[in-house]
Formats: structure tokens, sequence, C-alpha cells
């Protein structure tokens, strides 16, 4: 059945607000040094899907061969650059093997709004497309041996977020998804295709993400009595988990901001949420 899809009012805001000077940054790829952590082994990987090669970032506790959960990282709409890395390293020495994708194939990474528009807003039209490569990111993380193939979540950020959900909604059969400040309204909450649990960390105050996007999703996942938690952080803006989003704020003049405490109890609760799923 043809899926429809309605583009969220986060991308129809942020193409408003971009400015007509917003020139396109270069291509960028993700070999470069990285900076190790304690124990923490990384890899940068090639694989292929879509009939494109996609770059993926992964991290793991080297100090065990022991098979542990996975968790696969969908970025940001800038693509792989380092924050899902950081992130990816963060779970790793939680006991997580955690793998950042390329969305976009070739390790294609931007700093500018309106490109980062023109790549994501394929995905936004055509989730199947996303779905594609998420499965294409998930069946290279399973052929890594520390990965337990019965135990895998995603999370995603803003882009990645609404990305997750939506691989969720069209059935991905993953234990569970989290959504960081991510769009809300995608594919069509389904009671036969959903099998993951959810959890969404939102900010209250997130202008491009309002009451009503809001209330639609949780109606559409009670309809369905979906398993799912919905966390609001008050004071919290888009992106509010990434420390570069204030400085990115004031550069493109959009309304996105670091926030601390929401980061802290956001990534809290995502904890939670995996000791719970990953049982």
């Amino acid at each position: 059945m043809k899926q429809t899809f309605r583009f969220s009012f986060l991308v129809i805001a942020l193409a408003a607000m971009l400015s007509c000077n917003d020139q396109p940054s270069s291509k960028e790829t993700t070999q470069t040094t990285e900076t190790k952590q304690p124990g923490v082994k990384e890899e940068h990987i090639s694989y292929n899907g879509d009939n494109i090669t996609m770059k993926g970032f992964v991290a793991f506790d080297s100090s065990s061969d022991a098979k542990r959960p996975a968790v696969l990282i969908v970025p940001e709409w800038w693509g792989l650059n380092e924050y899902p890395k950081m992130r990816a390293r963060e779970l790793a020495k939680l006991g997580y093997i955690a793998m950042a994708m390329d969305m976009y194939g070739e390790g294609l990474v931007t700093d500018s709004p309106s490109t980062a528009l023109k790549l994501a807003t394929p995905f936004y039209e055509h989730p199947q497309k996303a779905l594609t490569r998420i499965e294409a990111a998930l069946a290279a993380l399973k052929n890594f041996n520390q990965t337990d193939t019965g135990k895998i979540a995603a999370i995603g950020y803003c882009f990645g977020g609404g990305m997750v959900l939506n691989a969720a909604r069209l059935g991905e059969p993953l234990k569970g998804v989290v959504s960081f400040h991510g769009s809300l309204v995608g594919t069509p909450a389904n009671k036969d295709l959903l099998k993951a649990k959810v959890l969404v960390c939102h900010g209250a105050d997130d202008p491009f993400v309002p009451k009503e996007e809001v209330d639609r999703f949780k109606k559409q996942m009670d309809s369905i009595k979906a398993d799912y938690t919905f966390n609001a952080y008050p004071g919290a803006v888009h992106a509010f988990t990434n420390p570069n989003a204030t400085e990115a704020g004031k550069k493109w003049n959009i309304p996105i901001a670091y926030n601390a405490a929401a980061d802290s109890a956001s990534w809290n609760d995502m904890k939670a949420f995996f000791d719970r799923i990953f049982k």
C-alpha cells in the first residue's frame, strides 16, 4: 500500500527561516582523526545499501568479546559529523556496541541549513527510502561479533528522531527506538506493524514541534495501544541535547539551543528505557 506522508511543521518552519545568504558547504567525509576513550575501540566502516556506498562509525568496549545489545544512531540532518560519533562513544562506555550511520551516502555532511534541507527532504517525503538505508546500516551492525542480534535498538536526533519513529511505525523489528527532539507525525501508526517500544524525549518549548503535533502523535499511538513513553523537558527547545546547538542557532538565526539539564535527563531516561527493553 502506498504510504502517505505529511511534511512536519519542523521542515516547513526551517525552510521558511533559511536566509538568502545561506551558502552550501562543501562535501566532507568521515576520514578524520578520532580521540579515543580508554577501553573503547572505534572503527570507520564502509557498507553498501540502496545502491550507494555508506559510511559508519562503530564504537564498543574492547575489553570483552562478549555479545552485547546494539544501538544504531541516526544523526541530525547535518549528517554523520562529530556529534553522533560522540554519542556512539558514550554508548560504548555504557556497555553497548553503537553505530552512528550515514543516511546520505559517502559520509556527506554539511553545516548549512539549506543544504541539509535538500539532503533530508527525500527521506521526509519517502519514509521507505529512509527505512532502506536504516536496514542497510543495521545489517552492517549485525555483522560485528560483539552484536547480540536479538537485542537491537535505534536512537535518533532531530531529523534522525523522526526517521527512527518512522522505521518503527513501518514495522522494523527493533526492541525499541528513542527520538530526541525529533519530528513526531509521519507514517501512520499501525498496530499490525509497530513492534518496537518507543521513547520520545521532547523539548517542551520546541517551536518546531508544536502542541498540535504532540497531541496528534499521542492520539495516534493511543489509538493502537502502543507501548510508548513521552517525556517533555521544561525550558528545552529544539536540538537541546547537542552542545553545539546554541552556536549554530545564533549563526543561522534559528531557535535551537543546548539545554544541559534536559540533555542529562533525557540521557538518563534513555538508559532506563534500555534497561527495560534489553532485559
